[in-house]
């Protein structure tokens, strides 16, 4: 028995990563499946054009009801509802909601400055290009980060995986194999050169650890989930008024 333990324990842990891993494949997968034909019938019933800024907003809506829905499935199939831990912010976690934001923006621009200082820079994610009116896009690109993009990703990211990956190892293995998969599913959304894309990759895994450090903090994924939407909120507002 002692001989198989230290076995057992080690296929478990590989099983409890490979779950929680498999949970963004699934997303993806439940995401392409509900946007993509939702899209379409949207574009033919006339409700928007494609190639639109309405076209593009609905397209994010969909592709993160679609993650949304993943998840909820997939806590649904393994039972394991308690990975998402959740609850309405106190005051305290409200202001580590901004505070957190903060230092996600600070951290990006200064992470930026200090590559530009080496000739580095990185790519761009196809999310802050509008395909149509800018100052349009921008605005509802507030209100959706905040209501949907941050919240969704990070009940993902950081409750499903971080949360699935803490079942197997400690809190700082966690955060960064939760942070190194949020990093590399950007990696398609962004265009450059190969080193500009994998400059962006190592930004925004840092700011994943962040993210799961907040949430290894407070125990309440809506508190990195806010903290992620009041970051990419202020990303658009100095896109918007840059367009203004």
């Amino acid at each position: 028995m002692s001989d198989d333990a230290p076995g057992s324990a080690v296929a478990e842990r590989v099983l409890r990563v490979a779950s929680a891993l498999f949970a963004i494949v699934f997303a993806l997968l439940v995401a392409s499946a509900i946007t993509v034909p939702a899209a379409e019938l949207a574009v033919s019933i006339g409700l928007v054009a494609e190639g639109s800024t309405g076209y593009q907003l609905l397209r994010t809506v969909l592709q993160f009801g679609g993650f949304a829905v993943a998840v909820a499935g997939y806590l649904a199939i393994t039972g394991e509802w308690e990975l998402a831990r959740a609850s309405r912010p106190d005051a305290r976690q409200a202001a580590i909601v901004v505070g957190g934001g903060a230092v996600l923006f600070a951290f990006q621009y200064g992470a930026l400055f200090a590559l530009d200082q080496v000739g580095l820079s990185t790519g761009q994610n196809q999310a802050v290009v509008p395909a149509g009116d800018p100052v349009t896009y921008y605005l509802a690109m507030i209100a959706v980060s905040l209501a949907v993009v941050g919240p969704v990703e990070e009940l993902l990211f950081r409750g499903v995986v971080q949360g699935g990956v803490r079942r197997a190892f400690d809190a700082v293995p966690a955060v960064l194999i939760a942070s190194l998969a949020f990093g590399l599913i950007h990696l398609p959304s962004v265009s450059g050169t190969p080193a500009e894309r994998w400059a962006y990759v190592g930004v925004v895994v840092v700011l994943g650890s962040v993210l799961g450090a907040l949430y290894e903090w407070t125990d309440n994924v809506v508190v990195p989930g806010l903290a992620h939407g009041v970051y990419n909120a202020a990303i658009y507002v100095v896109l918007l008024s840059q367009a203004l």
